[in-house]
């Protein structure tokens, strides 16, 4: 199909279908409506392994980007290639970075190119309402590239009309090796503003951020924009839209190619813009349909100096039209949806290819059964190269006593071979375009516990993935190559504990998170080298104490992981801030004693680093 026929398609289908999702302004954490695509779950009720970053501890962690704030979630696997949300490869649970789905509101966030960039996103940690972390399998949930999970970054919905403002600026204190006459540092200026009426209310923000890095040829210059709009002419129908533009410029030194790499540059462009509407046609029956669009812009140069050689540019869209709905019966609920997508690239190490993709959702949840809640369902998918697949999924949950749940999850899912494991041609990365799809099915059980005070889970899973992609090689002749390299079996345990405490001065928070992951390879060729599948996590701890006592709030974190192939570290983090009126005041100190560690490829990360930030918010 030609591609103008296609949009044309597309475009038809949206704006004659109609979705669901969630409304975010929730009092406690217990009740947050966890944002699936039909059917909303509250987080006490899920059956699912979910984790929930709120926006009250977005604020009050050490953190600036996205990439940095989901390092302090055990599970989650940021591998960066550069600090201060540079590049990130994110992974669940032992997966790769290709096998985790990145939404934004429910909007898939996919990066057919590849999912490095998956994370170039435009979106300020300001505009964050939570960032959902749904684990395991997800395909009868979001679709296709759940094969782990899937992270749904949902935004605020503004109360009310209020400028903000952010300054921030830090360093290592180290000289910097291409200008001796200062330290390495970085510095950056957000501002937003919001305006609220009856019946619409809109968000914009725009940021600058750049640095000379922390070490040689690892500078910066990342600029965002992003606006956010919502008209709702009653309480029957809302439509939201958003937009967003990122251009991240870095050095790349030691990102794909060390040590040859070392004067490599890249930057990388990304457009996004979704539109979705809620309709409520009657007290059973709700409808909402939703298009989204992505374009990236890819510009990888090997030698930044000289552009006549070994420059990479890749030109990737990506359109996708989704129309879900929820049925309310006496005895449950019934979640339908169907969505079509077209991914399309030109590249001059790629080539010019294009996809289609086509998806039927069918969802059934009751709890109505005493003490039992039963969600089950299937996504059936059609992809223009690998055909027809089904991937059912069922969890189940039973109330104990008051507040202690028995879960149970059993999920299906798959990974479609990104254009860069299909069809690249360079001299050191070689695609394969007789890969085929990876499939996994996961099983978990467990418990949850959930007080006003305290809440805890404990779940243990096994995850089987058939055909998983890698890149390997035969010997360092050779270049890598993507292959299906076998089946990669990941048995693992979760446990996630918080305790609250107050009194009328003060206000206490501990939270603890451990992962344990053990992966074992069945039937892989012998003699082969790896390039990815020894970088999972073995033991992941993560621990946040955060004290508020009236304006002042101080959070310490402190970070634990072992690699399979890589020694084991701690990392420490702090975040102190004093609030005066208007102004929030604050300090950062990133890995306090000066740890020497690596996350991907060759790239040592930033030792101790010293920040100091002020924000301005007033509300109208």
């Amino acid at each position: 199909m030609k591609k103008s026929k296609w949009y044309g398609a597309i475009l038809a289908f949206a704006f004659v279908s109609t979705k669901l999702y969630a409304q975010t302004n929730v009092q406690s954490l217990n009740e947050v409506l966890i944002q699936g695509n039909r059917l909303q779950i509250q987080l006490s009720e899920q059956n699912r392994n979910v984790d929930v970053l709120t926006a009250e501890e977005i604020q009050k962690l050490p953190a600036r980007s996205i990439n940095e704030l989901l390092t302090y979630v055990s599970g989650v696997d940021i591998r960066q290639r550069g600090p201060f949300g540079t590049q990130s490869d994110i992974s669940l649970d032992g997966g790769s970075f290709e096998q985790t789905l990145i939404l934004l509101n429910g909007i898939k966030i996919t990066d057919q190119q590849t999912a490095h960039n998956t994370l170039n996103l435009p979106v300020p940690t300001e505009a964050i309402e939570r960032i959902e972390i749904l684990r395991g399998p997800a395909a009868r949930v979001y679709g296709i590239n759940s094969l782990t999970g899937a992270i749904n970054i949902v935004t605020k919905s503004p109360a009310a009309s209020a400028i903000f403002a952010n300054v921030f600026a830090g360093t290592n204190f180290k000289k910097n090796e291409e200008d001796s006459e200062q330290m390495y540092n970085g510095r950056g200026v957000q501002l937003g503003g919001s305006v609220t009426y009856d019946k619409h209310n809109h968000q914009l923000y725009t940021s600058h951020e750049s640095g000379t890095g922390y070490r040689y040829n690892t500078a910066y210059h990342n600029n965002r924009l992003f606006y956010q709009g919502q008209v709702k002419p009653n309480e029957q129908h809302k439509i939201d839209v958003l937009a967003g533009f990122v251009r991240s410029s870095f050095g790349a030194n030691g990102f794909y190619a060390a040590p040859g790499d070392k004067e490599s540059k890249e930057i990388v462009n990304t457009t996004l813009a979704s539109v979705k509407s809620k309709h409520l046609l009657n007290e059973r029956l709700t409808l909402s349909p939703q298009i989204g669009y992505r374009y990236n812009f890819d510009d990888y140069r090997y030698y930044k100096h000289d552009l006549s050689k070994a420059r990479s540019k890749h030109y990737s869209h990506a359109l996708n039209a989704e129309v879900n709905g929820d049925y309310r019966l006496n005895f449950g609920e019934i979640g339908f949806g169907a969505e079509i997508r077209y991914d399309e690239i030109s590249s001059n190490s790629i080539g010019k290819h294009e996809r289609e993709n086509y998806g039927l959702y069918t969802e059934f949840r009751t709890d109505k059964i005493d003490n039992v809640n039963i969600n089950l369902g299937a996504y059936v998918n059609y992809n223009s190269i690998y055909g027809w697949q089904v991937f059912p999924g069922l969890d189940f949950s039973y109330l104990l006593k008051p507040g202690f749940r028995f879960v149970f999850n059993s999920g299906t899912s798959q990974r479609i071979p990104s254009f860069t494991d299909l069809y690249l041609q360079q001299a050191g990365n070689i695609g394969n375009a007789n890969v085929v799809s990876e499939t996994a099915y996961q099983v978990e059980g467990g418990f949850k516990y959930n007080t006003e005070r305290w809440s805890a889970k404990a779940i243990v899973f096994y995850r089987n993935i058939d055909d998983f992609i890698d890149w390997t090689k035969t010997d360092l002749i050779n270049p890598w190559q993507a292959n299906n390299v076998g089946q990669l079996r990941t048995t693992g345990f979760n446990f996630q504990t918080q305790y609250l405490w107050s009194n009328e001065a003060s206000r206490w928070s501990i939270n603890l998170g451990y992962t344990y992951l053990y992966p074992e390879f069945k039937d892989q060729p012998e003699n082969v080298m790896s390039k990815y599948k020894i970088e999972n996590l073995k033991h992941q701890l993560v621990a946040k104490l955060s004290w508020q006592y009236r304006q002042w709030s101080v959070l310490l974190a402190e970070r634990y992981n072992e690699r399979i192939s890589y020694r084991d570290y701690f990392i420490t983090d702090l975040r102190a801030s004093f609030n005066h009126k208007q102004f929030d005041y604050y300090i950062d100190f990133q890995n306090i004693f000066d740890k020497t560690y690596i996350e991907a490829a060759a790239v040592p990360m930033p030792g101790r680093w010293l920040s100091l930030g002020v924000k301005y918010r007033l509300g109208f």
